[in-house]
């Protein structure tokens, strides 16, 4: 019984998916887990962040809502929301996963993983053996650098941070991505001081309005945002504060701080050297998510380091357990661009919302990306301000969108918007990039009126009608 068609080395949702995807194809799978069956995402990351933040952008839909707004007493919460975090996470008891992957099918061998050999995988003195494949769906983990002082002062990673049981009354954030933005927004929603150190500018993998509009809106909401920030040292004294020394040896002093600086793979102890790979690394893959050089081998979610986002993950989980059931049963493999065995979107598609105030919503390929891609691009921009929505959805509204047109074959390669529940506003974007929707034919997709969404006509708008 310790013989299977696949096993998975990760129980969050993307090795869920694998799993998932390969038992609907008749194949039989197993997930090794040593920690909670749902992953990071469900109980230190997407799931207890956005609980976090919920209350706060609430509030704020309230207060920018005339008639709302007076009826609006009080700030957050703060154990309300704490509790309601927890009910999110269920009290990080994972007893409703298992029972899901008892009815999906998928057997469960809790413990840590470590491939021995050739589509082998060891849980303690257990060998487990896989006839077709071994997919390592392990996830990241936060990013320590290389500070004096810093490992020893034992700062929160996300993992602390999301699962919280007091708040602070001052936070220093070290660093300028998603988790340092939407914690620093969600900390500052519970009155916490926050401080926000950061070397370059905020949300820098966006377009650079979008960093420039969510620093503003963390001064707004009391944050001190310090960008080009190069930190020294870290201390951690006696009584528990935390002692960030910057370069220039000014010192910035909390009751806590999060260190939210990037990501790592979790590949240090999972036995790669076994199979001759090296440990503790991103593991490279073709299309398909096998790991390139291996022929039963695969590396699924963050591990690959294509696109470090849960949604996008789950997405090449689809893909690749649907073709490790088709390699395995000698089926058609559809691996050629946009086909159901490649995870294509990766390269151009990448939908990422960031949940903060504005909050920042963007797919595809950035203004520069695109010209450095040799791209002929014209760029849309738009106030959001100016749509008719957007007077009815809050008093002093503020926002933008921007498109960026792929000039030779008339379609999107990207979109950003910034402001106020953008989030809602991206998936359309998402499906006019990934079709190739001629810009011509996008006329004829009329938003409704009045909601922000009418953004689109106004682009159009800009860039012109075809002559008829």
């Amino acid at each position: 019984m310790d013989d299977y068609d696949l096993i998975v080395i990760g129980a969050g949702p993307v090795g869920e998916n694998v799993a998932d995807r390969a038992v609907q194809r008749g194949l039989r799978a197993v997930i090794v887990e040593s920690e909670l069956v749902g992953g990071e995402c469900s109980y230190w990351a997407c799931m207890p962040s956005k609980a976090l933040l919920r209350a706060g952008a609430a509030l704020r839909a309230a207060r920018d809502a005339p008639g709302a707004a007076e009826a609006v007493t009080g700030g957050v919460d703060v154990a309300a929301v704490l509790r309601r975090r927890d009910e999110i996470v269920h009290e990080w008891d994972d007893s409703g996963q298992v029972s899901w992957l008892d009815g999906a099918g998928i057997d469960l061998v809790r413990g840590h993983g470590r491939i021995v050999g050739e589509r082998q995988v060891a849980v303690g003195d257990r060998v487990l053996r896989a006839r077709h494949a071994v997919a390592v769906c392990t996830g990241s983990a936060s990013l320590l650098p290389d500070v004096p002082g810093l490992a020893d002062a034992q700062l929160w990673t996300s993992r602390e941070a999301t699962g919280a049981r007091e708040v602070p009354a001052s936070l220093v954030v070290l660093g300028g991505g998603v988790v340092a933005c939407e914690m620093a927004t969600a900390y500052a929603s519970f009155g916490t001081q926050v401080t926000v150190l950061a070397r370059s500018a905020l949300l820098r993998g966006m377009e650079p309005f979008v960093g420039e509009r969510v620093a503003g809106g963390l001064r707004a909401s009391g944050v001190d945002v310090r960008i080009g920030a190069e930190i020294a040292r870290v201390d951690r004294e006696p009584d528990g504060t935390v002692v960030v020394t910057l370069a220039d040896g000014s010192a910035v002093r909390a009751a806590e701080g999060l260190v939210a600086t990037g990501r790592v793979p979790r590949t240090q102890d999972i036995g790669l050297e076994a199979v001759g790979l090296e440990p503790g690394g991103w593991l490279e893959v073709d299309d398909t998510l096998r790991v390139r050089g291996s022929d039963w081998l695969y590396a699924v979610g963050d591990v690959n380091h294509r696109v470090l986002l849960t949604h996008q993950g789950k997405y090449q989980a689809r893909a690749a357990g649907d073709v490790i059931a088709a390699r395995a049963t000698g089926g058609a493999v559809d691996d050629g661009e946009w086909g159901a065995h490649a995870a294509t979107a990766d390269h151009r598609a990448v939908p990422q919302v960031v949940f903060t105030e504005p909050e920042a919503a963007a797919v595809g390929l950035t203004e520069a990306q695109a010209r450095a891609e040799g791209i002929a691009v014209r760029v849309l921009d738009y106030d959001l301000s100016w749509v008719a929505g957007a007077s009815t959805y809050a008093r002093g509204y503020e926002g933008t969108a921007r498109a960026v047109v792929d000039e030779e074959r008339g379609v999107l390669v990207g979109a950003t918007f910034v402001g106020p529940d953008v989030a809602e506003l991206l998936h359309a974007a998402t499906v006019a990039i990934v079709g190739e929707v001629p810009i011509a034919r996008l006329w004829h997709a009329v938003p409704p009126y009045p909601t922000v969404s009418e953004v689109w006509l106004r682009w159009l708008e800009a860039y012109g009608r075809p002559d008829v």
